[in-house]
């Protein structure tokens, strides 16, 4: 062949769509195109169009009161059909649609699934005609029933098709995307250390043509696809998966922020010589446990684990995040210097165990088996429909993120409590479940309750404990964790939820402990009340993880406090992502080791008091404080990283405030301006 064609095709083939290279398996992003009407609208003209997903239909209906929309709607859009697909098979896959979905193709029920946070796959095969348009129609419904969780909780249940949607297009026979939802793929961790990972590899098929010889085939490839190991196998008549065990000498281990190093694992369905399927998943071999006295190791070594509890809501979209939503999250978190987090009260969206995996954040992910919390409503009723989507949903969870390195903690509750049915027989039945589809990860569960009760539902437990806001206050809580481990019987324990509400607008000082349900949420209470929480806790290793309740103001109908509708204001950072929380700033410079320095109590702005403390968090040893261009000082920070320097006095009128610090010859600083406004 001349060079300059030979040259011209391999260019050809390098820019054709990634689809028509790999023809064996197509996924197809139906995201645009849908349009959405009221289920109780029967006309056909009803529709409202140009919706794209990720998409709810109340997103802002939080600031409407506890009364806010849960109901059904209908989604519809074409599917066109390419003549290159006859003989496949055509599978839709559904990440999220909240909360009962039923589905229909061409006006004929194709599957239903029930909750909303968990991704779901219906073959639509049989369904399609290839010669016309089809038709896609999804019933979506939110509305409140007692055969599905949350029976109850302090966060909106926003409706829709609220993740992503795709078109799955593949060979007759496949690797099953019908398991739970999954890819498929299982990599089960076995015995992981320095010298040897042992792992096996457990992959499910779904076959149309059982009398085609087929072949399995497994490759691990390190982070930069190179090939290490590979087995492969032939898939005998019948048999429906199969299981490839590894031995990989010397791994490189995932160590959390350290270095969160991801192997991928390759799987190929090989028939005739032809692949005609393939799934690759990424992994992280890393081994952990969790120690009563001195908490959570991995890889055999310490690692203080703190961050945030996370829920999926954002001003203006609810649970309906876009990619970038998630990687600001991500961007935030790794801002703040947590080394872990809890995905609350949910399992979240793949694409955040993805970020998880990458960055080295220890995760805590659960189902929303949620209890009342202090509210009166249930969180459990004893009804075998209930307990079977419970189940379900469980499962749906353990399956799809399966594996995923950072997730070692499976969470099986939260806040339930026997004001109405006991739900602990149904909790050890879960966690049991749990064991024997996952040996390798730990049970966990959040209650804020006598803790007795539940002792042996879980191999961890954790506490939700409000000190300083719903009682007592804040520096109690290093006692109530003393006296939770004396209590505990062996089992080791955590700070699932703390902290207290701030409306950024709200300031006071001197600070006094406000009413939590009441509308006036100074800011400076929420920092005084980590400042004093985090004192007890950092000295405390045996409290296997710490997480702050919550990462950012999320949406609750039910109240209406901190003198703002619909908001739990207990997050570090306002409910639009745009202002960082002081108290925010007072951990970052307790996690971080990214130079920083921060000037404290900023927001307020108008003072009538000349005389003031100037408060300041920062990671570096020192720092020197300016007014008004006049230098005051230089001080050395506490051992929670703080410098207050009191009874400054300020002129009436604007005052400029600036500190500064040095990294390493570079200049680290801050400023702020402060009003006097002297009173008449």
């Amino acid at each position: 062949m001349n060079k300059k064609i030979l040259i011209l095709f391999m260019l050809q083939w390098l820019l054709m769509p990634i689809t028509a290279q790999i023809s064996y398996r197509q996924r197809i992003c139906l995201n645009n195109g849908w349009s959405i009407k009221p289920a109780y609208n029967t006309s056909a003209k009803g529709f409202k169009e140009g919706i794209t997903l990720p998409h709810t239909w109340n997103a802002n209906h939080v600031f409407e009161g506890a009364d806010y929309e849960r109901t059904m709607m209908i989604y519809r859009r074409d599917l066109n059909v390419r003549p290159e697909w006859k003989g496949k098979r055509l599978f839709l896959y559904f990440e999220g649609v909240n909360a009962v979905a039923h589905v229909l193709v061409n006006k004929k029920s194709v599957g239903s699934h029930y909750g909303g946070y968990t991704g779901f796959c219906l073959e639509i095969t049989d369904q399609i005609k290839a010669d016309r348009k089809n038709m896609v129609e999804v019933y979506v419904s939110n509305e409140y029933r007692t055969d599905l969780i949350p029976l109850s909780g302090d966060f909106n249940i926003y409706g829709g098709i609220h993740r992503p949607v795709y078109l799955l297009v593949t060979e007759p026979n496949c690797i099953s995307p019908l398991h739970f939802g999954s890819t498929g793929v299982y990599i089960q961790q076995k015995k992981i250390s320095r010298e040897q990972a042992n792992f096996e590899v457990s992959t499910i098929f779904s076959l149309l043509n059982v009398n085609e010889r087929l072949t399995v085939k497994t490759t691990v490839m390190n982070a930069n696809r190179k090939i290490l190991l590979e087995k492969e196998s032939p898939l005998t008549r019948g048999q429906t998966e199969i299981h490839h065990s590894f031995s990989l000498p010397t791994p490189i281990l995932w160590n959390g922020k350290k270095n969160p190093y991801l192997y991928r694992v390759r799987v190929q369905l090989v028939q005739k010589g032809r692949v005609i399927d393939e799934i690759t998943e990424r992994t992280g071999f890393r081994s952990f446990h969790v120690d009563s006295q001195q908490g959570f190791f991995l890889n055999d070594s310490y690692l203080n684990l703190y961050g945030f509890g996370l829920h999926e809501d954002y001003a203006g979209k609810g649970s309906a995040l876009a990619d970038n939503d998630y990687r600001t999250d991500m961007q935030i978190i790794l801002e703040s210097g947590a080394t872990s987090m809890r995905l609350t009260h949910y399992p979240h969206r793949k694409i955040m165990y993805d970020l998880c995996d990458e960055a080295g954040i220890v995760l805590w992910t659960e189902i929303p088996f949620v209890g009342p919390g202090g509210y009166d409503s249930p969180g459990f009723l004893d009804s075998e429909k209930l307990k079977e989507h419970v189940r379900s949903m469980l499962l749906e969870m353990i399956y799809q993120r399966f594996n995923h390195p950072s997730i070692c903690f499976w969470g099986i509750f939260n806040e339930q409590n026997q004001k109405y049915d006991d739900p602990v027989p149904f909790i050890r039945e879960l966690n049991t479940l749990v064991h024997r589809t996952d040996p390798s990860r730990l049970t966990t569960f959040a209650t804020c309750v006598d803790q007795q009760r539940f002792l042996g539902c879980a191999d961890v437990f954790a506490w939700n404990q409000y000190k300083g806001w719903y009682g007592g206050m804040p520096s109690e809580i290093g006692t109530f964790m003393d006296e939770v481990l004396s209590r505990s019987e062996g089992t080791p324990v955590g700070l699932s939820e703390y902290g207290a509400g701030a409306n950024v607008t709200h300031h006071e000082f001197p600070v006094r402990k406000p009413n939590p349900v009441g509308k006036f949420h100074p800011e400076e209470w929420q920092t005084l009340c980590h400042e004093q929480h985090w004192e007890q806790l950092y000295t405390r290793p045996f409290v296997w993880g710490k997480y702050i309740w919550n990462f950012a103001d999320f949406s609750s109908a039910i109240r209406y406090e901190g003198d703002m509708r619909g908001i739990n204001d207990k997050g570090l950072i306002t409910y639009d992502r745009q202002i960082k929380k002081d108290a925010f700033y007072f951990y970052k410079a307790n996690w971080s080791k990214e130079p920083m320095i921060y000037i404290a109590n900023r927001r307020f702005i108008e003072r009538t008091d000349s005389v003031i403390n100037v408060k300041v968090f920062t990671n570096k040893k020192n720092a020197t404080l300016f007014v008004n261009g006049k230098r005051v000082g230089k001080k050395k920070c506490d051992i929670l990283n703080r410098i207050v320097w009191k009874n400054i006095p300020l002129l009436r009128g604007e005052n400029t405030v600036h500190v500064i610090t040095t990294d390493k010859g570079r200049i680290v600083s801050d400023t702020c301006k402060w009003v006097i406004k002297i009173k008449q």
